[in-house]
């Protein structure tokens, strides 16, 4: 019985692939707050670092609950102030009178908010809390 053998063994090459990157905590966030600087932005800012976008969008996840974890932030949000008009789209209700004004906050992704000027802040804040998370 033959056995087969191998009479030509090819030349085996080692090629290394350099070692891990590593970034600094300050690299990441830095990279992080360009990828939100504006939309669409991930995939730019990952090629433009040479870094995968899977990994942008994990340093991204970790910022964010950092981020939540250090408390509440407060900062200024547009606000535009337009007249009533005049015939209200809304029903006036028993409790509401001509001196009552109301506010329409406008949300990302076309949510809207619309609230009588004597709505308690404390309730506001926590609807928008979650209207934020989601």
């Amino acid at each position: 019985m033959d056995r087969p053998t191998i009479s030509a063994l090819g030349r085996l090459e080692v090629v290394e692939t350099g070692r891990r990157r590593r970034w600094s905590e300050d690299e990441k966030v830095r990279i992080v707050l360009e990828s939100l600087a504006g939309p669409r932005l991930v995939s730019a800012t990952a090629r433009r670092h040479g870094i995968s976008r899977s990994q942008l969008l994990a340093w991204r996840r970790a910022f964010r609950v950092e981020r939540s974890e250090a408390g509440p932030t407060t900062g200024f949000v547009p606000a535009v102030i337009v007249p009533e008009p005049a015939t209200a789209s809304l029903p006036k209700t028993a409790s509401s009178t001509a001196g009552d004004g109301r506010m329409e906050i406008m949300l990302p992704r076309g949510r809207r908010i619309i609230v009588d000027a004597g709505v308690d802040p404390a309730a506001l804040s926590r609807v928008l809390d979650v209207l934020e998370q989601r």
